[in-house]
């Protein structure tokens, strides 16, 4: 995959809508039970995926913004995030079909773009 271009894939969730008040709503046993069958599912999509993924990178934590005005707090849907290598930006997206981040965990989905300028070393 030489010349194959970087992606970077932001996984987004509304953590006041549906999928989380559902996961709210599990038992302590039952979030357990998904959250080993979702952390099994990533093992297995990470190994599947190992050779195009460039920066495993990870969950992302609560927000600052910074503006001419200071900096103050907020919120956002930006989850989990990890760059790919991929042949086009559909083959990059096409990556992520069936994630268990929204097919077990309560991610809404992922957004998928092109990284412009140098491509990350690996």
């Amino acid at each position: 995959m030489g010349d194959d271009g970087h992606y970077l894939a932001v996984f987004t969730s509304d953590k006041n809508g549906p999928r989380w008040r559902a996961w709210y709503a599990m038992t302590d046993k039952e979030q357990r039970s998904k959250d080993e069958e979702g952390l099994a599912a990533l093992a297995a999509w990470d190994e599947a995926h190992r050779d195009v993924i460039v920066y495993e990178g990870g969950p992302l934590g609560p927000t600052k913004r910074t503006t001419a005005e200071g900096v103050t707090d907020v919120v956002n849907k930006l989850t989990v995030f990890v760059v790919v290598r991929a042949p086009s930006h559909e083959a990059a997206a096409r990556l992520f079909e069936g994630h268990p981040h929204f097919t077990i965990f309560p991610c809404d989905g992922v957004e998928v773009m092109p990284l412009l300028g140098r491509k990350p070393r690996r």
